[in-house]
């Protein structure tokens, strides 16, 4: 965990000679599950990424404050097929680890969710640099997820490695959250060997998943997520003197929660993932969210936060946040290796220091590393650079309710106050093609604003709403002169979303539509349940800004965007 590589390649400045505090969350916009990993005096986070490409966020870091996007790690299709996995499947809680120079990624690639079954993947890839190449993945035990590897190589260590997983028993009456199983991994022949141990099966807050273990004065912690993943969400804890068990858990409860206290800001705190600094000092990283109102709408779905730890004289570790003991807090000290360090990453990725404009000039080539795709990688054959604008082109395929091949490239919403625009340019022959901006949760919650073809009116704008797969279009369709680039802008201010347009003819902004309740796209409203805890729908990950395009007669017309920008307005008065 300490050994020291190269972080990314680039050259980093030096920090201010003052230290800024961690003000969470770290990571804005939906990134949860994190995984924390120290290498030398770097540090990265891996968080999961759904049905999103590139799969697993990479963030980089030299003092837990500052954090540079690195992109994704499963950025090719041998690495990870999403083509037809369900809303908020794919790619469930990464764990990111280090052993013999070599980075090792383990992740979950979840095909179905809902009901009694999970069918799940679970892979491990290795790179010698967390922005790879990434071997060739190595399928592992698949009968549940939240795979983690633990690097048993500390001086007075065993040199062995172990796979961690939760069991999913599906039988009913059985607890679905069926215990902690551990077996050894063989690094050098990359397999599974040996037996399989159920370490630990939980405390009463149940629902027991996303074991990580440590090592520390010869103790093994076993670190987990309880109490589901919403409101009563945690992290505990339990310790064992041998790494098969029985492990113990710590007797003051949860080193973490948000659970009964609406007060805090930062809600659903759960999911960690410990690290240790150069001078001893360790931190939590955890996600968490931030509903709109008590237990409300949390629009920007769960977000990674760190916390710090102490350790009490019995070797347990020890949360003290706003509200008191393992409670999360809003601000905490940055660790003070990072002062003495004389370097911090080269651009923070949090969006409230990023520019106010961000031009799509880079997925492979084409967008900067803040954007993504569904479902499928970047390919030529869909998604170009516009040569004549400057701009960047999507080839019209699937709709928006699509699991396969959708045309839409975006971006994490990172405020509740924000502002994207974009220029389409695009002419549509026939009401089945259609291109725009759109605020998306997943293929069943989406607002769209888009230019189609009307017979009677000729080239329209539209504004189209699918609130859990019920399509409907909010206002009677505007007609907009041929041929002529259209700007649209989309504008949230926290519970409700507006669309405009700009009107070249009187020079001014014309709404599109009525005042849209944003709240639709989050986790709570795309969540669907039963009394009988069966659930239909999950939501896991958050609402994201876009550009799209569709052409249901299959002749694939492109349209062309251009001038697109995002900008933060939480900080502005």
């Amino acid at each position: 965990m300490t050994a020291a590589v190269p972080a990314t390649g680039r050259p980093v400045p030096v920090p201010d000679d003052t230290r800024a505090p961690i003000r969470n969350p770290v990571l804005t916009g939906f990134h949860p599950d994190p995984s924390l990993l120290r290498v030398g005096q770097d540090y990265y986070l891996a968080t999961s990424t759904f049905e999103w490409l590139p799969g697993v966020a990479l963030h980089h870091s030299r003092d837990l404050v500052h954090w540079e996007h690195l992109g994704g790690a499963l950025t090719e299709e041998r690495l990870l097929d999403l083509v037809g996995v369900p809303d908020s499947g794919g790619v469930w809680a990464p764990c990111l680890s280090f052993a013999d120079g070599l980075f090792h990624l383990v992740y979950s690639d979840v095909k179905s969710l809902a009901g009694a079954f999970k069918d799940v993947h679970n892979y491990v890839v290795t790179a010698s640099a967390p922005t790879g190449p990434w071997s060739d993945p190595v399928s592992v035990a698949g009968q549940g997820f939240d795979p983690s590897l633990f690097h048993d190589t500390g001086p007075d260590g065993t040199g062995r490695s172990w796979l961690l997983w939760l069991e999913w028993d599906h039988r009913p009456g059985d607890n679905a959250f069926a215990g902690i199983l551990l077996q050894e991994w063989d690094r050098a022949a990359r397999r599974l060997r040996g037996p399989v141990h159920r370490v630990f099966t939980g405390t009463e807050l149940g629902r027991t998943e996303g074991p990580h273990l440590y090592r520390r004065d010869g103790w093994y912690y076993l670190v987990t997520a309880e109490g589901g993943t919403s409101w009563d969400h945690a992290v505990t804890v339990a310790r064992s003197r041998d790494i098969t068990g029985p492990y113990v858990p710590d007797p003051a409860g949860p080193l973490l929660t948000s659970a009964g206290d609406e007060r805090l800001g930062l809600q659903k705190a759960g999911h960690g993932s410990l690290v240790d600094t150069p001078d001893g000092d360790w931190y939590l990283a955890h996600l968490a969210a931030r509903p709109l109102t008590p237990r409300g709408a949390c629009v920007l779905g769960r977000e990674t936060a760190i916390q710090q730890v102490r350790w009490t004289d019995h070797g347990w570790p020890r949360v003290d946040g706003d509200a008191g003991a393992a409670r999360p807090a809003a601000q905490v000290p940055a660790p003070t290796s990072a002062a003495r360090s004389g370097q911090a990453p080269a651009s923070p990725s949090t969006a409230r220091s990023a520019p106010a404009r961000q031009r799509p000039d880079s997925p492979s080539g084409l967008l900067g590393p803040e954007w993504m795709t569904l479902r499928r990688h970047p390919d030529p054959r869909w998604l170009t650079a516009a040569t004549e604008s400057g701009g960047l082109r999507l080839y019209g395929e699937e709709s928006l309710s699509s699991r396969h091949r959708q045309s839409l490239v975006a971006r994490r919403q990172q405020h509740t106050r924000f502002r994207f625009e974009a220029t389409v340019s695009f002419a549509p022959g026939v009401p089945q093609q259609m291109a725009g901006v759109v605020h998306f949760y997943n293929t069943g919650l989406w607002h769209y604003a888009h230019l189609t073809r009307d017979e009677r009116l000729g080239r329209v704008l539209r504004l189209a709403v699918c609130d859990r797969g019920r399509y409907s279009e909010t206002s009677a369709p505007v007609p907009v002169p041929d041929e002529e680039p259209v700007r649209l802008r989309l504008t949230g201010l926290h519970d409700e979303a507006a669309f405009a347009w700009w009107d070249t003819r009187t020079g001014t902004w014309s709404p599109l539509g009525p005042v849209l309740d944003a709240t639709r796209l989050s986790d709570e409203h795309a969540t669907v349940g039963d009394a009988d805890g069966h659930f239909s729908d999950w939501g896991f990950t958050g609402a994201v800004v876009g550009l799209c395009a569709q052409d249901l007669t299959g002749a694939r017309l492109p349209a062309d965007f251009t001038g697109v920008s995002y900008r933060g307005l939480d900080d502005e008065r």
